[in-house]
């Protein structure tokens, strides 16, 4: 009887220790939006047009939903990217240089979404010259995104009619620069950077140049 309570006991602190782990590595979910300098969705001789001469910058955001990265909750945190390389970002081994915007009630929160970031996304993100905390407005409505951080950075983007990237997948020349589910290729209205760290100021406006969805690190 004693050796059943103690296996008993064994087995209760063990699927204790296994929720505290999960607790402690939950997941973080919400919505993701990015905009590039380049088209993703496009006719052949446009792309090819493009690929050499632009496409070597993005802003990326996120819209924490839910989750915690170290034992800290993030929900609600949301940050941005701005991501610049030396060649187009389809160029894997091309130099990259970030800068972080995070928007976070506290101190930690800021930390730890930082190093999500920075461990899951180290090959997107190349090297982080800067990491400040900033307000950060992130709407999703309906099929339309709108991210603004103060003077630095604004983008919004909508759905693109008849969601024509699904039904012509083979004019999308670009993935994601972050693993999503539901992707989908976005009209972007408009996207500006103010320039920084990573460099000059640069507008795109009219295009097919964002991909959106869910993300999940």
């Amino acid at each position: 009887m004693k050796r059943s309570w103690n296996l008993v006991a064994a087995l209760a602190f063990a699927m204790a220790n296994a929720l505290a782990f999960a607790s402690t590595n939950a997941k973080l979910t919400g919505d993701y939006v990015e905009v590039r300098t380049a088209s993703v969705f496009a006719g052949a001789c446009h792309y090819n047009g493009e690929l050499t001469t632009t496409g070597r910058d993005a802003m990326l955001a996120w819209n924490v939903a839910s989750g915690s990265w170290r034992g800290v909750d993030l929900a609600g945190v949301r940050a941005l990217a701005i991501v610049s390389a030396e060649d187009n970002l389809a160029n894997l081994r091309a130099a990259r240089r970030s800068e972080l915007v995070i928007d976070a009630a506290t101190e930690a929160q800021a930390s730890a979404m930082a190093e999500a970031l920075r461990s899951k996304y180290a090959s997107t993100l190349g090297q982080i010259v800067s990491i400040r905390r900033a307000p950060i407005a992130f709407k999703h409505e309906g099929r339309t995104y709108h991210v603004s951080a103060a003077h630095l950075a604004k983008i919004d983007v909508e759905a693109m009619p008849n969601d024509e990237c699904c039904k012509m997948p083979h004019l999308v020349w670009y993935d994601p620069l972050v693993p999503l589910a539901h992707r989908k290729v976005g009209y972007t209205i408009d996207a500006f950077f103010a320039g920084g760290s990573t460099g000059d100021s640069w507008l795109r406006a009219g295009e097919n140049s964002a991909f959106y969805g869910q993300f999940a690190i």
